[in-house]
Order: C-alpha cells, then sequence, then structure tokens
C-alpha cells in the first residue's frame, strides 16, 4: 500500500470517530423567534448541559434563548433569510450551555413546508468548539463539506491558504496542489483595499462577512459573498489560528440585479437615466439644497420639429437622432451634472445645487443653457444624410427652500413653452423677473459685440496733479457713446465685459488707443512728460498673450513706455500671486510702471505687498468720501500713506473733490490728487487743453 493511501485511510478513520462522537442533535422545530422545538434528539444534553424533555412541557426552554446575545440577532436573520430565498441555511454561533459556559455550535438546517403551508425548520446542531481551537479539525470539518456547492478554504493569518476544497477547485479553477501557501490577495483578489480590510475586521472581531470582487484562474471576474470565520488555536498543541472562508458565486445574481436596476432607472433606447431615476435624483438634489441652503437649476429641453423627422424618414431614424442628442447633451454639462430623458423627444438637465448666491447659479444655468443650445446647431448625422435640428429650454432654478419635485418640473415645462413661444432653438427662465434680467445682460451683450464693431467706445482722461497744481499725467478712463448720443459709465457695463471674453477685446482696444494718445501727448513739448494710467482687468492680465500683445502695441505706436503706468487691482495680485509677478517684472523690464489700485479695499498683506514691483498706491475714492468726518476712513488714510512712504512707493488719492479732502492729504504726506476739486474725466482734446492752460 502507497503512503498516500495509508494516509488517505487515516483521515477517513479520524473522520469516521470524530462524527460518532461529535456531540450534537437533530431537531424540527417552528420557525418563530424562539425556535420552539417540535422535535429534538438527546445528542442536545451534550450540547446545551440540557436534556431534550427540557424544551418541551409546559415551560420549556427556548432554544433561541440560549444562543449568546451579541450572535442571537445575526443568526435569527440568517435564518430568515435563508427561508425567504428558499435555500438552506448554515450557521456558527456561541450557546450559553446549562453550566454557564460557551460552547461554539454549527448548524446546517432548511425550511419545510407543510400541506396546510406552515413553516418549520429541520436540520442539525454540532458542538465544533474543539473544531474552532484546532486547524486539523478544520481541516475535517471543511472536508465534510467538500461536496458542497460552496468554495471552502482555510488560510492562515497572514491569508496565505492552507485547505482548499472541491467546491473552490470549480468556482476559481485551481487546484489544491496550485494554491496551497499562496496568498489569497494575490490569487483572487482584484480590490486589494476591500481584502484588507476584511482581513483587519476578521482579526479584530473574529468574524466578517460581506461581498468581494475576485478572479478566476482564467482571468474572469466573479463576485463572491464570503463569510470568514477565525478558529482559534491552541497552545498547548501547537495548532495556530486560522482563518475559515466560505464563498459563493453570486455573478448571476449581480449581473440580473444590474439588469433590473438598468431597466427600473435607465431609458432603453438612449441609455440615459429615466423618469424615475430623475425624480429620485431631483428629490435628493432639493433635500442637500435644503440642508445645504446653495441653488441649482432644472431645465426642461423639447427638440423643435421632430416630429417631421418621424413623418419623413420613419421611427428608426427619430431612434438614431434621439440617441445622438443625449450623448451631444452628456457632452454639455458638467460631470456633476445630470441628463435625462422624459420621454419622446423630451429631455432634462438637473444642475446641482452648488452655488450659495442665486445670482451665480442662474449664471451657471444659463452658460448651460447657451451651451445646450448652441450644441444643438451642429447638423447630426444620421445613417446617409445629415439632418438640422434645434432645441428650446426652460430654465427654472431650485432650491429645496421653496421647491418640490413637482414644482420644479412645471416650472421647468412652462419656460420652456416659453423658449418656444420666443421663436424656439433658444431658451427662457420661469421668473419673469430672472427672465427680464438676463433678457436684458443678453442685449447687453449684444449691444458690447455691436459697439466693438461699430466704435463705440471712447476714452477720456482725468488729470493727476502734484501739490503744485500741476498736471504730472492722467487715468484713461472708458466710455460707451450709445447710437441715441447718451453717455454710459463702466459701471453700467463692464461687469457684464468682465463675465465674458469681451473683456479682453474691449481692453485691447483700450490699450491701443490710450497708447496712440500717449505717442500724440509725446510729440507735444507741453504734454511729452506726462504719463498715463490704464486699467488691466484680471481676465485680460492672465491671457497668454498679454505681454506680446502689449509689445506689439508699443511697437505699433512707437510710444516712450516710461510714460505707461497699468493700475492692477489687489484681487488679480492675489489670484494667481506667482504669475502676476512674474508677468509685471516682464513688462517693467520693457519700462512700464504699476500702480496698485483701489488699495485698502481688497486682500491688502504686506507679505505680497513687499514681493510686487509696484512704483504707486492708489488710495480708493471710498476712503476720501468721508476721510474729514470718520475717523477710522482717516486712520486708514493716514496708514496707507505712512506705508506707501515706507516702501518708496508714490500714494496717489483719487475721489478728492474738496479743498479741505486736499489738504488732509498733503498734511498726512501724499501729494498727488485726481478728482472733481480739479477736473473730471476730460476728452483727448480737452485733455491737452487743461494740461497747457496750467503749464
Amino acid at each position: 500500500m502507497s503512503t498516500n493511501s495509508r494516509s488517505h485511510d487515516a483521515s477517513a478513520l479520524s473522520l469516521d470517530l470524530l462524527l460518532r462522537n461529535l456531540p450534537g442533535a437533530v431537531y424540527r422545530c417552528l420557525n418563530d423567534s424562539h425556535w420552539t422545538m417540535e422535535f429534538l434528539s438527546a445528542g442536545v444534553e451534550k450540547l446545551t448541559g440540557y436534556p431534550a424533555a427540557a424544551f418541551f412541557g409546559e415551560h420549556p426552554i427556548a432554544y433561541a434563548s440560549l444562543i449568546h446575545p451579541d450572535d442571537r440577532a445575526q443568526v435569527l436573520t440568517d435564518t430568515n433569510q435563508a427561508v425567504r430565498e428558499g435555500r438552506p441555511f448554515q450557521l456558527s454561533y456561541r450557546i450559553i450551555t446549562a453550566s454557564g459556559k460557551l460552547r461554539w455550535a454549527w448548524e446546517q438546517g432548511s425550511a419545510v413546508v407543510d400541506q396546510d403551508g406552515n413553516v418549520s425548520l429541520e436540520g442539525f446542531i454540532a458542538d465544533i468548539s474543539a473544531l474552532r481551537r484546532a486547524d486539523l479539525l478544520a481541516r475535517e470539518q471543511a472536508s465534510l463539506l467538500d461536496k458542497a456547492h460552496d468554495a471552502i478554504f482555510v488560510m492562515d493569518m497572514h491569508a496565505r491558504i492552507t485547505y482548499w476544497n472541491k467546491g473552490a477547485e470549480r468556482l476559481y479553477g485551481w487546484e489544491e496542489r496550485q494554491v496551497l501557501g499562496q496568498r489569497m490577495s494575490d490569487l483572487l483578489c482584484d480590490n486589494h483595499a476591500a481584502f484588507s480590510e476584511a482581513l483587519r475586521t476578521a482579526i479584530e472581531e473574529g468574524e466578517w462577512a460581506g461581498e468581494l470582487q475576485q478572479h478566476r484562474r482564467d482571468g474572469t471576474t466573479i463576485h463572491a459573498d464570503s463569510r470568514w470565520t477565525v478558529v482559534a488555536g491552541d497552545p498547548d498543541t501547537g495548532v495556530q489560528q486560522k482563518i475559515l472562508v466560505i464563498s459563493t458565486d453570486i455573478s448571476e445574481r449581480k449581473i440580473n440585479e444590474e439588469r433590473i436596476h438598468k431597466l427600473a432607472y435607465f431609458d432603453a433606447l438612449t441609455e440615459l437615466p429615466n423618469r424615475a431615476s430623475l425624480l429620485d435624483h431631483l428629490r435628493r438634489a432639493l433635500l442637500g439644497s435644503a440642508r445645504s441652503r446653495k441653488f441649482g437649476a432644472l431645465m426642461f429641453l423639447d427638440l423643435d420639429n421632430f416630429k417631421i423627422l418621424n413623418d419623413t424618414h420613419g421611427h428608426a431614424a427619430g431612434d438614431m437622432l434621439l440617441q445622438a442628442v443625449a450623448r451631444r447633451l452628456e457632452h454639455s454639462v458638467r460631470e456633476a451634472d445630470m441628463v435625462a430623458r422624459l420621454g419622446g423627444d423630451e429631455f432634462v438637465i438637473l444642475v446641482q445645487p452648488e452655488e450659495e448666491m442665486l445670482e451665480a447659479a442662474a449664471h451657471q444655468a444659463e452658460t448651460v443653457a447657451a451651451k445646450v443650445v448652441a450644441a444643438m446647431n451642429a447638423p447630426f448625422q444620421l445613417a446617409d444624410f445629415m439632418y438640422a435640428v434645434s432645441t428650446s429650454v426652460g430654465v427654472t432654478m431650485i432650491s429645496g427652500a421653496t421647491d418640490t419635485v413637482e414644482s420644479a418640473l412645471k416650472q421647468a415645462d412652462t419656460a420652456m413653452y416659453q423658449a418656444k413661444a420666443a421663436g424656439r432653438n433658444t431658451f427662457r427662465f420661469f421668473d419673469p423677473d430672472m427672465q427680464a434680467k438676463w433678457t436684458a445682460r443678453s442685449e447687453l451683450e449684444t449691444g458690447l459685440r455691436r459697439a466693438l464693431r461699430n466704435h463705440e467706445f471712447i476714452l477720456y482722461y482725468q488729470p493727476q496733479l502734484d501739490g503744485d497744481s500741476r498736471v504730472i499725467g492722467a487715468e484713461a478712463l472708458l466710455r460707451w457713446r450709445q447710437p441715441n448720443g447718451e453717455l454710459l459709465y463702466p459701471t453700467d457695463f463692464i461687469k457684464a465685459a468682465e463675465e465674458t471674453s469681451l473683456i479682453v477685446d474691449i481692453g485691447r482696444w483700450v490699450l491701443g488707443t490710450a497708447c496712440a494718445e500717449l505717442a500724440s501727448w509725446q510729440g507735444n513739448p507741453v504734454t511729452r512728460h506726462l504719463s498715463l494710467s490704464v486699467n488691466v482687468s484680471a481676465r485680460q492680465f492672465v491671457e497668454p498673450d498679454f505681454v506680446p500683445m502689449t509689445q506689439e502695441i508699443l511697437a505699433a505706436t512707437g510710444v516712450d513706455p516710461h510714460y505707461l503706468k497699468f493700475e492692477l487691482t489687489e484681487t488679480l495680485v492675489v489670484t494667481d500671486f506667482a504669475h502676476t509677478v512674474e508677468t509685471m517684472e516682464t513688462l517693467r523690464r520693457l519700462g512700464i510702471t504699476f500702480s496698485l489700485d483701489d488699495f485698502g479695499t481688497g486682500y491688502s498683506s504686506l507679505a505680497y505687498l513687499r514681493k510686487l514691483p509696484l512704483d504707486q498706491l492708489k488710495i480708493d475714492y471710498s476712503f476720501m468720501r468721508d476721510v474729514l468726518t470718520d475717523r477710522n476712513d482717516a486712520s486708514i488714510v493716514r496708514s496707507i500713506i505712512a506705508l506707501g512712504d515706507s516702501l518708496g512707493l508714490q500714494v496717489i488719492a483719487e475721489g478728492v473733490e474738496t479743498a479741505g479732502q486736499r489738504d488732509f492729504l498733503s498734511e498726512a504726506g501724499c501729494f498727488v490728487y485726481q478728482g472733481y476739486l480739479y477736473e473730471p474725466a476730460l476728452s483727448g482734446e480737452r485733455f491737452t487743453e487743461y494740461a497747457a492752460s496750467l503749464h
């Protein structure tokens, strides 16, 4: 007889002895919370210390009461779940015996339904206390289940596999000889973080149960429902702690769940979320908005003249268009936002509540709506022909504090019909006031574009004077002369320009025009010594071509850049400090000087002020207005003047309107002024005349 045959016979004998001496009981009980016994074999006394008769009679012991309180709820939950799913169950839990000691019980059972429909449980309960204390017994117990469908294997506390049953071979594709000694994480696991967390929990708590994504030998992925149980070691025998793992392949169930979820929450044609999914997401968005007090938007879209395509090219072409529209819409929104199809040619976009200010949220919604309308204007390739379509979009702002799912949908739908009534291929806001506001803003943007084309912008120049009332320079100020002759100031339009790319084009025109004016000054003996300050917007300053554009204008106008001064705001400076300093240094090497505009109103900080290549600080007019009556304003102005003096910077005050204000500044050490005390902003011709009059 071979060594392997003798080993096999010895294992079989050991198993037989274990089965004959293993304390345990066969039972049948009601499927209630007490597990009221209908039949119980005498073996229960070896397991619990109570005779079988104690579980019957006038005052029977409830078997469930013997289960350790920490295990009882999970045992009942696992049993009930198995009964509902119509499958057998296997349980391991602790028993409190008659003597108060704890024993580990292993139970295998199933539900039985009689002819009247009553459900009972029947099965076998065994004492596995010794099994949990010894690795050898754990291996033998697992071998009893070698024919089970589930994969059963044992690993040491370092996750190295020490036992592998036939079920594991069938599930994973590796034979026992191929896996012994290998780490489970290396052999099976796709998600190592999830594996590590499961191992940590099992070691710390004695057990872990959950789902793991794993892979087979052939590389295919499966989802496994696993239960890990730590089997105690025995120092007396040298048996080490091990982890018993039972895994069930639930891949088919996961696929079915995903398929059911997709059918329930996604549109079959476009694969976009459907109405049910939209309602769920909208409900959650409103709840989140109510907590965060942030605003979002809901957009209702309807394709214009979609019916014509169906009537002329058939429903197949219509379906192709809807699929193409879905993809284009997905590319037109942010990742956080949601595109859904309600049915037919109706789509909805949910812009998640992320803005604390309604105006900012409305601006974000306008951007998305405009992008969607523009995206739909490009023709679609459908099979062998091109088809042009447009969309009408209704927009409503949403807030969990005031809106419901129903009201938000109704408002967006109403706004969509307003868009159709306005001529289609456009969007409309539901709120009448907001719609009027955004209509006015759109008209303003259109007017700004027209102003650039038609040369409606002009520059005025406000004189800057020293303490001896001599003109030393000027600030270029933008004005917009309307076709009707009305003159608009920057406060009327500059914000709209800054929110679009128009500020870059306007800024280029301002700089070119100002440099041309400065060049003419430099050709006049009266004005050749004057400097000219030009405001530069943050959007313009960070443009990659700002420096080359400036160099091009300087070369074209032939102006001496040493008399050109750029006024920058504190907001611009702190937005990207390193880039700002680098750009300023480059321009400074050309000869351009810098003034920090509106100083004291923003993020004034000595830390950045010391590092900026500045030449001048400009006291904001808001401080000058009450400098003679408000001690705080007076203190701030004195501090700015002292700071400028300590840093070697010239200080200029704007908004100087009275002699008293000028005298205050002079006493504080500021000797450069700009304001109505001298002159308002003048046209180029008038400014030259004014400068000559004071020469």
